[in-house]
Formats: C-alpha cells, sequence, structure tokens
C-alpha cells in the first residue's frame, strides 16, 4: 500500500486517486490489477470490475480537473488513458491470461511463437493433415476467384464444416486456459510455472486455430460475394 503524493494518507482503493483529498496519482509502476485495487489472479468478477471502472472513470475524467494544476491535469490524462487500457485488456479473459503472464516474466504473444524465423508458423501436430487438407483446398478456392469462376459446391461446404470444427477447437482451448489459470490461482510456485507452460502453449494453439477461422471466414465470405455478382448455386452456413 502506498501514500497519496499530496496528503500522504494511505491509498486503501486505487491507487491512481486518493480517496482522502482527491488528488490524481503518478501512474508510474501501476500495472492493470493494481489499477482496480486487485492481487494478480486470472479469475476476476468482471461485473465488479465494470462497476470501479465506471466509478473512477467519473473521478478521474479531465474535465473534473481542467482548473486544476498541470500536473493534475496531466496524471488525469494518464490515469484515464491507463483505466481504458486496464479494463479493455482484463475484461477479455484471453487478453487477461497473455497480460498476466507476460507481467509475471513469461514470454507469450506473437513475437515469440516463431514469428519471425519463418513465413508461416507450424502447426499443431495433430492438427497437421487437416491443415495441409484445409491450405489445399483454399488455394483452390483462391485460384477459381482468380479466374472470375466458382469454386466446386463440394469444396466450400468442406471448408464450412473445417471452419466450425475450428470454431469448436478455439472453444476447447479457451475452456482449458480457464481451468489452468484456476490451477495457477490456487497453487505453489511450481504448480503455477506448470500451469503457465501449459497455458503458453494453449495460447500458441489458439492464434494458430483463430487464423485458421479467419482463414476460412475469408474464403466463404468471398465466395459468397462472387456468387451474388456472378450468379450460383452454393450457399455457406454462416461462420
Amino acid at each position: 500500500m502506498s501514500n497519496c503524493a499530496r496528503c500522504q494518507q494511505p491509498m486503501h482503493d486505487s491507487p491512481l486517486i486518493c480517496a482522502a483529498c482527491g488528488a490524481v496519482q503518478s501512474v508510474a509502476g501501476i500495472d492493470y490489477f493494481q489499477v482496480f485495487g486487485l492481487k494478480r489472479a486470472f479469475a476476476l468478477d468482471t461485473v465488479a470490475v465494470e462497476r470501479e471502472f465506471h466509478r473512477l472513470s467519473r473521478r478521474l475524467h479531465p474535465d473534473r480537473f481542467a482548473r486544476g494544476s498541470e500536473t493534475d491535469r496531466q496524471n488525469s490524462l494518464a490515469a484515464t488513458a491507463l483505466l481504458n487500457d486496464a479494463w479493455r485488456v482484463l475484461r477479455d479473459p484471453v487478453e487477461r491470461v497473455e497480460y498476466l503472464l507476460k507481467i509475471e516474466g513469461h514470454a507469450v504473444g506473437e513475437e515469440h511463437a516463431g514469428k519471425g524465423k519463418s513465413a508461416e508458423r507450424e502447426p499443431p501436430p495433430d492438427l497437421l493433415e487437416e491443415v495441409f487438407d484445409l491450405n489445399m483446398q483454399l488455394e483452390e478456392i483462391r485460384m477459381s476467384q482468380r479466374m472470375g469462376e466458382s469454386a466446386e459446391a463440394s469444396t466450400m461446404t468442406e471448408i464450412a464444416a473445417a471452419g466450425k470444427r475450428f470454431e469448436a477447437m478455439l472453444g476447447e482451448v479457451d475452456a482449458a486456459l480457464q481451468a489452468e489459470g484456476a490451477k495457477w490461482d490456487a497453487g505453489d510456485a511450481a504448480t503455477r510455472a506448470q500451469a503457465a507452460k501449459k497455458m503458453i502453449e494453449l495460447l500458441d494453439r489458439r492464434r494458430y486455430v483463430r487464423n485458421l477461422v479467419r482463414d476460412v471466414r475469408a474464403a466463404v465470405t468471398a465466395q459468397a460475394l462472387q456468387q451474388e455478382l456472378y450468379g450460383g448455386n452454393f450457399v455457406a452456413e454462416s461462420l
């Protein structure tokens, strides 16, 4: 717990603004969990955090400090920006996982997921065959589109079905992330280390599968547009 830079009273709630004198504090060194007076954890009461977000937004709004000192005005702008960033990240379970792992010192994110070493990342081993087939089908669709033709209806049906499978995989990964997060919250140092390793693997898998879903959606959307412009009978089930 820190003390207010102005009145020196203890800061019991958010370190952004003093409950005693109303002075906005410097945001230096404050992480997203501290913004809301929370301990670092994967499980959050997002309803309670949202209430605190709105409460702090009102108290920190720059208009309240328009006639204050330059320090007050600058602190208000910086605190409001930090508050918005913190709420955007912490309300999303996947972004919250990535953020917590990062501030705990783990290498996580696309910059650590093999990008930059090769044009394409290697797919997870259990998806090798399915991804190979999908890429062949996507290339067939792109070729047809470049030639101004519609892809085979059977190909588009298979693509739509693949998209559904990959979306289901995203749900499975998200459930696994939640389970590992619970282990991290309740575990000792060794348990947390194991859970963090597993979560990093799950995040890499999620990122790869999410890109597959994106590619399938793009192909289905482009095909539907082409059918609308030039006619045809294929109607893909929406993804």
